[in-house]
């Protein structure tokens, strides 16, 4: 390997499982501890709040989520300013502290991919190149399980043997967006091929531990080796994942820290879009094959009573379906005491169209009617007693037979019902901001638990995520807003932390603002570029 001088100069003895976690835990209490200050003059009114936001607690008053430490809690996670070099040549006394917390970051993703090569060359070392475990596999499925790993871990060695030189220049960093740039645009599809493949791996790897029982055991033994630090098979499986979308918030962090208007910005701002470009092909690629095997199942459970709409589309993705309740006949006192009053209706919401069935005998549903997903509204009722809890009204624009009609819904809790109507009407205003507004301060949290989505309107999290919250229900569920990647769905309100302090969410917004604002002017910086 020509990494002759990492080891001295970049501590890799954090495997990239545990690096990360330990940064996101960091990242995590650093922004607990700035929502805990309380400076009355610096959180006065000058910050806006809406009016419909609710009253929250004093950060003294909550009590804060447990977190588990790390197995390796001694480990150190090192800083820039830790290095032997910098603290032996006064540079931290010359420095300004905000160009002390730049340095930081950039060190961050430096030291992060190294140990992000650590594990990767792990994975191939200990694992793919098991020779019990050639001979177990087929070449066939070692190839499923393995992919394209030898060419991610080549170019996550050519990274960062530019990044080492980098580091090597000069003790103070000039910059590594370019570096990323430059990677990204050249050699980061290697990240689009391995990703998308993860479907294909995951259900080989499920095959073959239900399948093969010397399989099992090998794996079994080989996670049982001291090197491994007790980490799954798997966890070593999705690091060019976790990687490729960890190195994108990396960036991000950097932004936060260049001065505005800087040749740093525009490379940070360049680095961070070709980053975006790739994390959304990765997305796709997973979403793809996944969406039409699932597109293929629900087409062979539809019967049509009506005219037949043709349900499998390669634009077309189920976003949620699921029972419901639809009310009939009158609104009257006597008909509300029956439970004949409602009977059951079956929904399959897609981003381009509703379809509403009912339930028959073989595990069919028999479509009575349909309309496209832009012709939807919704409507809640006022409060009308217990038998009216949890009803909506869906209007359907244009139905099936070119003509306005309305069904009244019930669903089983309060959650569903804002679920069902955020779904059928993503444009309809939410209890605290609006969809097409971002101007106002709205409530937020960051994820202290991650969380891995359950159904399609839902959101997975990882630590240290900040999502504005867009709307919430009293029993324990928010639609919230990922700020660095506009990604909306609904979670468990167990998994994230209030932040309470209205300057920090107003830094929030303004960093998301300054990353995600930036395209048209990149655009016109770029045009301008290549024409001279």
């Amino acid at each position: 390997c020509q990494l002759r001088h990492w080891r001295t100069l970049i501590p890799t003895r954090l495997l990239y499982q545990e690096y990360r976690d330990k940064s996101t835990l960091q990242e995590i209490e650093t922004r607990r501890l700035q929502d805990a200050q309380t400076d009355s003059e610096e959180c006065s009114a000058s910050e806006e709040v809406p009016s419909e936001a609710e009253p929250t607690n004093t950060a003294e008053s909550r009590t804060l989520p447990q977190i588990s430490l790390l197995r390796n809690s001694t480990s150190r996670f090192n800083l820039w300013q830790d290095l032997p070099e910098i603290r032996s040549s006064g540079v931290l006394n010359i420095l300004q502290p905000d160009e002390i917390k730049l340095q930081e970051a950039m060190f961050e993703l430096v030291t992060s991919e190294a140990s992000y090569y650590k594990s990767l060359n792990l994975l191939v070392s200990h694992f793919m190149e098991n020779e019990r475990l050639k001979k177990i596999l087929h070449p066939s499925e070692a190839h499923i399980l393995f992919s394209n790993v030898l060419d991610v871990m080549a170019v996550s060695e050519r990274f960062l043997l530019d990044l080492e030189q980098r580091v090597e220049e000069n003790i103070v960093i000039s910059d590594v967006c370019d570096i990323v740039y430059q990677h990204t645009v050249n050699h980061f599809s290697v990240y689009v091929t391995y990703v998308s493949n993860q479907t294909y791996q995951e259900r080989a790897y499920k095959q073959l531990l239900q399948d093969k029982t010397a399989f099992r055991e090998v794996i079994s033994q080989l996670e049982m080796d001291p090197k491994c630090k007790g980490l799954p098979f798997s966890s070593f499986l999705i690091l060019p994942f976790q990687r490729i979308t960890r190195l994108k918030l990396l960036v991000q962090n950097i932004l936060k820290k260049v001065e505005e208007k800087s040749e740093k910005e525009t490379t940070a701002l360049e680095a961070h879009k070709e980053l975006e470009t790739v994390v959304k092909a990765c997305n796709e690629g997973v979403r793809k094959m996944s969406r039409t095997e699932q597109m293929i199942s629900i087409q062979k459970k539809l019967e049509f009573k009506i005219k037949s709409v043709p349900i499998i589309s390669h634009s077309r993705w189920l976003l949620k379906q699921g029972e419901l309740q639809q009310m009939n006949g009158p609104k009257t006192s006597r008909t509300l005491r029956t439970k004949k009053l409602f009977r059951e209706i079956y929904l399959f919401l897609f981003n381009d169209l509703l379809v509403l069935c009912r339930q028959i005998p073989g595990d069919k549903y028999q479509v009575f009617d349909s309309a496209p997903r832009g012709l939807l509204r919704v409507e809640e009722l006022e409060d009308q007693g217990q038998s009216l809890a949890n009803v909506f009204i869906l209007r359907l624009l244009e139905n099936t037979d070119d003509r306005e009609v309305s069904y009244m819904l019930k669903a089983s809790s309060q959650s569903e019902m804002k679920r069902w109507m955020i779904s059928l009407a993503p444009n309809r205003r939410t209890k605290f901001v609006s969809f097409t507004s971002r101007l106002l301060d709205c409530p937020q949290v960051q994820c202290v638990h991650p969380y891995v989505a359950q159904q399609p309107d839902e959101l997975s999290l990882e630590l240290a995520d900040v999502l504005n919250i867009l709307d919430k229900t009293d029993d324990g569920w928010i639609f919230g807003e990922r700020l660095h990647d506009q990604e909306r769905g609904w979670f468990p309100s167990s998994m994230g932390e209030e932040i309470l302090n209205p300057k920090i969410r107003s830094q929030n917004l303004k960093e998301c603002f300054r990353v995600h604002k930036s395209d048209d002017s990149q655009r016109r910086k770029l045009g301008s570029r290549n024409r001279q």
